[in-house]
């Protein structure tokens, strides 16, 4: 049960009142920025809440217990506040979000934390935007642990994979654009075809500067390479910008240890039965012996 302030109480009691929401977002890099449906802006507990941000409640339900509740928030593109270009390039994933009622009157004595929030699927329409805001509940019905299969789960060079990349990342430049979904590029010409396709690619100048992007396919034909992105890219890279590329790995047991030597720690079970296995049965031509599927 919340308890709300002496002053706001006695506030909300009257027979008019002068209250709004506030959101404090809390990015992933420790960036909080504040927004307010009011018409002019807020200062209250060291955060400054900026009008006209685009901010605005749209949609909330609420669950007892463990259930997972969620809500929206929704509304226009400010080149102040909320950017598409920060929206789409992942800025606003997984940011902590706290709503507060206000008292524009007298916010800093006047506040009250309504509910805690984070930031799930982000929709954008136009020059519109609709942001799904989770309850910290819902983490409890994501996966969790490992599961048995035949690919390894862990990410290319991080400390369970364990493969040191040096001579597995290469630097060039984008010398073409075909659309947002493919480059051509130089400085990997001494690169087999291929060779980073399921790779991550990551612009170190430019517009992109900073963030990575999934290579789809890595191909080399006439002496011209390029690559291809799973996704469009929101903002187009220019010819000239520099990127840093890592290889590709398709999780494999014969990849892991041909391309990268790294098999002692591969983490997934290349030698457990497939479906084909335990669907099958035992037949007159078939070996049944208790021994290993696997020498």
């Amino acid at each position: 049960m919340k308890t709300v302030p002496t002053e706001l109480a006695a506030h909300l009691s009257g027979e008019a009142t002068t209250t709004c929401h506030c959101w404090k977002v809390t990015l992933r890099d420790g960036s909080v920025l504040g927004f307010t449906e009011h018409d002019e802006p807020l200062h209250f507990g060291g955060v400054a809440y900026l009008a006209a941000s685009g901010f605005q409640a749209s949609e909330s339900d609420s669950e007892t217990g463990l259930a997972a509740s969620s809500g929206e928030v929704a509304g226009g593109f400010s080149s102040e506040a909320v950017s598409e270009a920060d929206l789409a390039s992942g800025r606003y994933d997984g940011a902590r979000v706290e709503l507060y009622l206000v008292n524009w009157s007298a916010p800093e004595a006047q506040h009250m934390l309504l509910k805690v929030r984070e930031i799930g699927e982000v929709t954008r329409s136009g020059g519109a935007f609709k942001a799904e805001l989770r309850s910290f509940a819902h983490r409890l019905s994501q996966p969790q642990g490992r599961i048995y299969g035949r690919r390894c789960d862990a990410a290319l060079g991080d400390a369970r994979c364990g493969a040191t990349l040096a001579g597995f990342q290469a630097s060039g430049t984008v010398l073409g654009v075909d659309g947002q979904g493919r480059i051509t590029v130089g400085g990997l010409g001494g690169f087999a075809e291929g060779f980073f396709q399921q790779g991550k690619l990551r612009f170190d100048s430019g517009a992109n500067a900073g963030v990575s992007f999934d290579l789809d396919d890595h191909a080399s034909q006439n002496a011209v390479t390029t690559l291809t992105f799973w996704l469009p890219m929101e903002t187009a890279p220019q010819p000239g910008d520099g990127f840093t590329v890592t290889a590709g790995c398709d999780k494999s047991f014969a990849t892991c240890k041909a391309k990268f030597g790294n098999h002692l720690n591969f983490r997934g079970f290349p030698h457990m039965p497939g479906a084909d296995f335990a669907y099958s049965y035992v037949t007159s031509r078939t070996q049944h012996d208790g021994g290993a599927l696997f020498s």
